[in-house]
C-alpha cells in the first residue's frame, strides 16, 4: 500500500497519483505555487483517489475559489467506501468549506488524537489564519501552543512541524526555544514560506531589524510572485523599513507587493496588510496618503461588503475610520451576529471599530474608553501579536494626545518582553523616561 510522507496509508494503487499527491501536499504545506496542478495530475492518474479530491478542495479554498472548492469536496464525499482515516480527513474539509469552523475544529482535535501524523489535517489549525487562530476563543494563543505541543512527540525534527511550533512558541515569548526549531526548519526545507514567516515574526519579536532585512531580502528574491505569502512577507519587510523611518521603501513594497493591483494571494490577507501598514505609518508620524487610503477603502467594500470574519472586520474598520464613514451600521450588524451566537470574537471588534473611528475624529477620550474596554481580550479578534500591536499603538497615541503620559508609561511597561521598539511619534520622550 502506498503512503504519504508521514506514513499515512493512501487509497490509490497508482504510483503516479501517489507521487503527485505527495508533491501537492508539500506545496500546500509550504505555500509554494503549483499545488492545484499537482492534484490535477494525481486525479488524472486515478480519478477515484478521494483524498486527492479533498486536497484539491483545500488548495482551491486557499486560492479563494470557494465554489470550485465546494465542488471538489463534494466529489471527495461521493466515495462512500473509504477507510476510516480518509473519511475523517474528508469530513474536516467538508465542515470547513461549508461554513462550520467550530465543528471543523472539534473534528480536527478528534482526528489528531487518532491520526496525529495526518499533517494535512493538522495544518488547518496551526497558524494565525487557521481554525484556532480565527476561532475567537479567549486564550487561543495558548490553545495553539498546546495543540502543537501535543503533536510534537509524533513529528520529532520534521521541518513542517518545526516551522509552526516555533511560531507558536515565539508568540508566547519562548524565543530561546523557538529559534533553534525555526533555524532547523529553514535549513531542512528552504522553500517553505511558513518557515520564512515564522522567522520574520521571531525577528520582529526580538527587535532584530538587520537580521530581518537580510533574511527577507534574500529569501523573497527566490519566492514566486504567485506564492500565497508573497504579499504578507513583503508586509513584514515593509514594517521593518517603517521601524527605521524609511517610509518610501515601505510604500514601494505596498504598491509592488502587498497592496498591488495584481495581487495574487488570498484577498483576505491583502485586506489585513494594506490598511494596517498605512495606519501604522501615520502613527509613526508620516503624513496621510489619501490616494492609497482611497484604494484600500474601495477594495474593502468591493471584496468584503458584509461583516462576518473578525480578522477582516477590524481591518475594514480602519479604512472606514479614515474615510470618515459611519461605522455604526457595520458595528451593529456584528453585535447582532454576536447575540445570535454567530460571531465568536464577541464585542471586541465593535469596540475596536468605535475606538478607531473616535481616534480619527480626534475624540481621544472616546478612543481610550473603547480601546481600553477590549484590550484584555484583543487576541479574540485574531492576528499575530505583531498585527495586534496596532491596537496597542493606537491606544498609546491616544494617551499621548491627551497628555496622559503616566498611562502611556504603564502601557509600555506592561508590554510583552521582546519587541521594545515602538514606532509611535512622540512616544520616545514621554513613555521611555
Amino acid at each position: 500500500m502506498f503512503t504519504d510522507r508521514y506514513d499515512n496509508p493512501l487509497g490509490t494503487t497508482s504510483a503516479a497519483a501517489r507521487d503527485a499527491y505527495v508533491e501537492g501536499c508539500d506545496l500546500v504545506l509550504t505555500q509554494w505555487p503549483g499545488a492545484l496542478a499537482a492534484f490535477d495530475r494525481a486525479l488524472a492518474a486515478d480519478t477515484d483517489f478521494a483524498l486527492a479530491h479533498a486536497a484539491k478542495a483545500r488548495a482551491l479554498q486557499m486560492a479563494g475559489d470557494m465554489p470550485a472548492a465546494r465542488a471538489a469536496i463534494a466529489a471527495a464525499k461521493a466515495f462512500a467506501d473509504v477507510p476510516e482515516r480518509e473519511a475523517s480527513h474528508i469530513a474536516v474539509f467538508d465542515l470547513m468549506l461549508n461554513g462550520s469552523p467550530s465543528a471543523a475544529l472539534a473534528h480536527v482535535r478528534q482526528h489528531a488524537r487518532s491520526w496525529p501524523r495526518d499533517a494535512f489535517v493538522a495544518a488547518t489549525s496551526v497558524n494565525q489564519n487557521g481554525l484556532i487562530g480565527m476561532s475567537g476563543i479567549a486564550g487561543r494563543e495558548q490553545q495553539q501552543l498546546d495543540f502543537l505541543a501535543a503533536l510534537a512527540p509524533h513529528y520529532t525534527d520534521d521541518w513542517w512541524f518545526n516551522s509552526h511550533y516555533a511560531m507558536a512558541l515565539s508568540e508566547l515569548g519562548h524565543y530561546a526555544e523557538a529559534r533553534p526549531l525555526i533555524e532547523r526548519s529553514v535549513a531542512a526545507q528552504p522553500r517553505n514560506a511558513y518557515a520564512a514567516h515564522s522567522l520574520a515574526h521571531l525577528h520582529y519579536e526580538c527587535d532584530d531589524a538587520d537580521a530581518a532585512i537580510a533574511f527577507l531580502g534574500r529569501w523573497l528574491a527566490d519566492y514566486p510572485r504567485d506564492g500565497g505569502m508573497y504579499g504578507h512577507l513583503h508586509w513584514h519587510l515593509a514594517l521593518v523599513h517603517l521601524s527605521r523611518g524609511h517610509i518610501e521603501e515601505g510604500l514601494h513594497l505596498f504598491d509592488a507587493a502587498f497592496a498591488a493591483d495584481d495581487y495574487r494571494g488570498p484577498l483576505l490577507v491583502k485586506m489585513l496588510d494594506a490598511p494596517s501598514f498605512l495606519w501604522r505609518a501615520e502613527l509613526a508620524g508620516h503624513p496621510r496618503d489619501a490616494t492609497r487610503w482611497r484604494r484600500v477603502h474601495e477594495f474593502a467594500h468591493q471584496t468584503f461588503p458584509n461583516p462576518g470574519i473578525a480578522f477582516v472586520d477590524w481591518h475594514v474598520a480602519l479604512a472606514d475610520a479614515v474615510a470618515g464613514d459611519d461605522i455604526e451600521p457595520r458595528a451593529r450588524q456584528i453585535e447582532g451576529l454576536t447575540e445570535s451566537g454567530r460571531y465568536p470574537a464577541g464585542l471586541t471588534v465593535p469596540a475596536a471599530s468605535r475606538g478607531f473611528a473616535a481616534f480619527q475624529r480626534g475624540d481621544y477620550d472616546r478612543a481610550v474608553r473603547e480601546l481600553e474596554s477590549m484590550m484584555g481580550e484583543r487576541e479574540r479578534m485574531a492576528g499575530s501579536r505583531a498585527q495586534l500591536d496596532l491596537v496597542e499603538f493606537t491606544l498609546l497615541k491616544s494617551y499621548l494626545a491627551l497628555s496622559r503620559f503616566e498611562d502611556g508609561r504603564r502601557l509600555v511597561e506592561a508590554r510583552r518582553r521582546g519587541p521594545r521598539s515602538i514606532p509611535v511619534a512622540g512616544a520616545e520622550p514621554t513613555v521611555r523616561h
